[in-house]
C-alpha cells in the first residue's frame, strides 16, 4: 500500500521530507493519522516518529517552516507545534517499561520496531515512510491494515500485557470501537474483564475523559455495552451498571432499564452532538434501582425516581470529576424528564405548559429532545401515538411561549417595588408576595406584564400582610 498521493495534499510534508533527507534521518508518520487516511476520515493531528532525536528534528523543521512557537518537552523527548491548522507531534523512537503501580512508562531510546510494538492497537501501528526511496509506503508489522478492513480492535502483543502495563488502554479499546463502529477481539474482552480493577491506578480525570469521548462518538452504546459486558462499568460507573436487570412496566420501554438507557443515549446521539445532553440520557433513570416497588395489578413502579436521580447527580459529578458548571443542567433534565410525557397523556392546560416552560428555561428544547428519545418501544404504533401527543404538547408550548414570553420568566414586579408598596424591609414576606404574583401569571389569572402584575399586587397585599 502506498499513500504518496494522499500525502501530497498536505502542504508541509515536502518540507518534512527534505529535512529528513538533509539530516540523513528516517522519519515516519505513525498512528491515528495513517489509520484515518485509510478510513478516509479527516484528522488534523499528525504524529511523526523520528529515528533519532525527535525534538531536534522538530526544531529544525519549525525553523524551515517559519514557525516561531514550538513546545519542547525534553523529559519526554517530544515536541509540538501547529502548522496550517494541523497539530504536529514529534517523538524519537523509544522503548517503554512499566512498574505495577503506575501507568507512566520508563522510557529509553529504541528502534523503529520497538516503538511500533509498544503501541496500543494494531490499527494504530501503521506507519508511512517520508524517506527517499520508500516515500509513501505503508509499513505494517502487525497486520493493522487487515484489521481496519475487518473492522476489529486487536493489540500488537498479548492484551494482558498491554492492559497490565497501561490499564487506560482498556477504555481506549472501547472508545475506538465506539468511534469507528468496530468490534473488539475476544482476547481483548477477556483481558479487559480480568484486569478491570487495574483501572484503579489510573487518574479519575483520564478515565472520565475516555468516558466522555465514548459519549461523543457516533454510537455511544457500543463502548458502554462493552464496558458492561466486561465488568468494567461496575468499576468506573457502578450506578449505570446497576440498571441492568431492573424490570419496567412494559408500556413503551424496554424491559431492562440498562438496555433501554443505551437506546435512549443512541437516540439522542442521532439528533444532537451535545455530549452533555447525551450524558443526561445516560443518567436519566439512574435512580430506578433505588425506587423500584412492585404493586399488585400494576407491576413494577419507580415513583419519584426523577427527583431521587436529580439528587444523586451531584455525588456522581464529584466522584467522576466532571465540570461543575454542567451540574445544574444535568440535574434539571433528570428532574424534569417525565413532565412532558405526563402532559402528553392528559388534556393540556396553559397553566401546565407555563410551568413546564418556566421550569425548563433555556433548556426546554434539550428536555424535549431527551423526552422524545426516551420513547423506545419496539411497537411502532405506540411510538407513533406518543410522538403525535408530543406534537400536540409542543405546538401548545410554542404558542404559550410566544404569547407570554416566559423563557426567562420572573415576576415583572421586582422586590424593590413590593417593599415600597407594602412598606416592608427585606424579608421572607417579600419573597412570598413575589411568588404569589408569579403563581398568578403561571395560572393565567393575570398577564406576564408589569401593569397587570402591579394591579394584582395592590389587590393581594393586605391579605398577604395579614398572614
Amino acid at each position: 500500500m502506498n499513500l504518496s498521493k494522499k500525502l501530497s495534499t498536505i502542504p508541509f510534508i515536502n518540507a518534512a521530507v527534505a529535512e529528513a533527507e538533509k539530516q540523513n534521518t528516517d522519519v515516519y508518520i505513525v498512528g491515528g493519522f495513517v489509520r484515518d487516511m485509510i478510513l478516509q476520515r479527516e484528522r488534523k493531528e499528525i504524529d511523526f516518529l523520528v529515528i533519532g532525536d525527535g525534538t531536534a528534528f522538530a526544531e529544525k523543521l519549525a525553523a524551515k517552516l517559519g514557525i516561531i512557537k514550538i513546545s519542547v518537552f525534553k523529559n519526554f523527548g517530544t515536541a509540538h507545534f501547529r502548522c496550517d491548522d494541523f497539530d504536529l507531534e514529534f517523538v524519537g523512537a523509544r522503548k517503554e517499561s512499566y512498574s505495577s503501580t503506575s501507568r507512566n512508562p520508563i522510557v529509553i531510546p529504541g528502534t523503529f520496531e520497538e516503538d511500533i510494538r509498544r503501541r496500543d492497537f494494531t490499527i494504530n501501528t501503521l506507519a508511512v515512510s517520508l524517506n527517499s526511496g520508500t516515500y509513501g509506503e505503508v509499513i505494517d508489522l502487525f497486520n493493522g491494515a487487515e484489521d481496519i478492513k475487518r473492522r476489529i480492535i486487536r493489540t500488537p502483543v498479548d492484551p494482558n500485557l498491554t492492559f497490565n502495563d497501561d490499564p487506560l488502554r482498556i477504555l481506549r479499546a472501547f472508545r475506538f470501537a465506539s468511534q469507528l463502529d468496530f468490534s473488539i477481539s475476544n482476547d481483548i474482552a477477556s483481558a479487559a474483564s480480568e484486569l478491570k480493577n487495574r483501572l484503579k491506578i489510573v487518574s479519575q480525570e483520564r478515565i472520565t475523559d475516555e468516558l466522555i469521548k465514548i459519549l461523543a462518538s457516533k454510537r455511544p452504546s457500543i463502548g458502554i455495552k462493552l464496558m458492561f459486558t466486561t465488568g468494567v462499568l461496575e468499576v468506573i460507573f457502578p450506578e449505570v451498571a446497576k440498571l441492568a436487570g431492573v424490570d419496567q412496566r412494559q408500556d413503551y420501554h424496554h424491559k431492562d432499564v440498562f438496555y433501554h438507557t443505551m437506546q435512549v443515549v443512541d437516540n439522542v446521539a442521532d439528533v444532537s452532538n451535545n455530549v452533555w445532553l447525551r450524558f443526561a440520557a445516560l443518567v436519566h433513570d439512574i435512580a430506578k434501582p433505588q425506587t423500584k416497588k412492585f404493586i399488585e395489578g400494576t407491576g413494577w413502579t419507580f415513583h419519584g425516581h426523577e427527583e431521587t436521580g436529580a439528587r444523586m447527580i451531584k455525588g456522581i459529578f464529584r466522584r467522576l470529576k466532571l465540570p461543575l458548571n454542567k451540574l445544574e443542567y444535568i440535574q434539571k433534565l433528570v428532574r424534569l424528564h417525565l413532565r412532558p410525557i405526563a402532559l402528553a397523556k392528559e388534556e393540556v392546560t396553559d397553566s401546565a405548559i407555563r410551568r413546564l416552560i418556566v421550569s425548563a428555561g433555556e433548556d426546554l428544547e434539550d428536555l424535549i429532545t431527551l423526552c422524545r428519545a426516551d420513547i423506545t418501544s419496539k411497537n411502532a404504533e405506540k411510538v407513533s401515538r406518543y410522538l403525535e401527543n408530543y406534537e400536540i404538547v409542543m405546538k401548545k408550548v410554542w404558542e404559550v411561549e410566544e404569547k407570554d414570553k416566559l423563557r426567562a420568566f420572573q415576576s415583572p414586579v421586582r422586590g424593590e417595588v413590593i417593599m415600597e408598596v407594602c412598606n416592608l424591609n427585606p424579608s421572607p414576606k417579600v419573597g412570598e408576595i413575589k411568588n404569589a404574583i408569579e403563581e398568578a401569571i403561571l395560572d393565567g389569572i393575570i398577564g406576564n406584564n408589569f401593569d397587570e402584575a402591579y394591579q394584582y399586587l395592590l389587590q393581594i397585599k393586605d391579605k398577604m400582610l395579614e398572614r
